[in-house]
């Protein structure tokens, strides 16, 4: 097992980094912490932080844009958690440029500095979305990559260059694909918090998009233990491996569950905005988790409905609470 020092996480400050975040420090890990530089001086999510972690990482304030700034910030680390990226995928229908800049230009810049500075392992986040609609399932690592949104288009050419760099220069990198990870603090743009929010709201008749497509969905706890599982293996270097729990379900199905959960009595009203071009949707995913079973000794906690439930109850108890629920406008269209 690889043993590291100092990690850099890029894109802390957002959903999965910060879990991630919280994680490393209390496993004993040296965290330094990059964040997007804002004149407010957020740190995001970590504002928030859990009162056993806060004061015990490091934060680097920047812009994964920055070719400078992401080399000060990865000087004096072992290894990379690169995280940070633009995800919403209507947003990249509206500004495709900034997801080049972001995703592709941002992780040729932290490859560049990784590779500069001799840093012993980088971890380059992908997505589930990379695969389009399933041309088979489950989902295997060697399915062809469909760009369907410019969203996933950017994320395929920031995987490639990943790869290129392992397979050019031997940079100690590899690329992780979580597939639908949901849990606490994930923005209202996605499915599960639009639902509980709604829903939270008193509303019996909610807006969505699509409810027809099918997803595999990942309590964040999971996709954490995913993350360190490939930091910390010495077999995950070349490779792509999916983190998802291997269990396919609609987004209508879903829609029942979190109602069910919360008590409440649900009507699905179609939104046009909250629709994906026709050819752009992703009509089915559905992990195949083996090669993580196998090289990262890694399977999901949180499996199968049941596990979906579970995470599903941990979810909705958190969006429910009065402090986490002002956070979010849930009666605005999130893009």
């Amino acid at each position: 097992m690889a043993v590291f020092r100092k990690v850099l996480v890029t894109g802390a400050d957002g959903f999965i980094g910060s879990h991630l975040t919280e994680t490393l420090v209390r496993l004993g890990y040296d965290v330094r912490a990059f964040v997007m530089y804002n004149s407010f001086n957020s740190w995001g999510w970590l504002d928030q932080a859990a009162e056993d972690v806060r004061g015990k990482f490091e934060v680097f304030s920047g812009d994964i844009r920055d070719p400078h700034g992401v080399a000060e910030a990865m000087k004096g680390c072992d290894a990379v958690l690169h995280l940070a990226a633009l995800i919403a995928i209507p947003y990249s229908y509206h500004s495709p440029d900034t997801y080049v800049d972001t995703n592709i230009k941002g992780t040729l810049n932290v490859l560049q500095a990784a590779r500069q500075l001799g840093v012993r392992k980088v971890v380059h986040t992908s997505t589930s979305e990379v695969y389009g609609t399933a041309l088979y399932v489950p989902i295997d690592e060697k399915h062809p990559l469909q760009g369907q949104s410019p969203y996933s288009a950017s994320k395929i050419g920031a995987d490639q260059m990943a790869l290129s760099y392992y397979r050019s220069f031997g940079l100690p990198v590899g690329v992780i694909r979580p597939f639908n990870t949901y849990g606490p603090r994930q923005s209202a743009r996605a499915v599960i918090p639009t639902i509980i929010t709604q829903l939270k709201q008193g509303n019996s008749a909610i807006q969505l998009g699509a409810v027809h497509p099918t997803r595999d969905f990942n309590y964040v706890a999971d996709t954490v233990r995913g993350f360190i599982a490939f930091l910390e293996s010495d077999r995950s270097i070349g490779e792509e491996i999916n983190i998802g729990s291997n269990y396919e379900i609609s987004i209508g199905e879903t829609v029942q569950m979190i109602a069910r959960l919360m008590n409440s009595s649900v009507e699905i009203g179609l939104d046009k905005q909250r629709m994906r071009p026709e050819k752009s949707e992703v009509e089915r995913l559905w992990a195949d988790n083996r090669k993580a079973e196998l090289l990262l000794n890694w399977k999901p906690e949180y499996a199968g409905s049941l596990g979906l439930e579970v995470g599903l109850r941990k979810t909705i108890e958190w969006f429910t609470e009065s402090a986490n629920l002002k956070q979010y406008k849930a009666d605005i269209y999130n893009i």
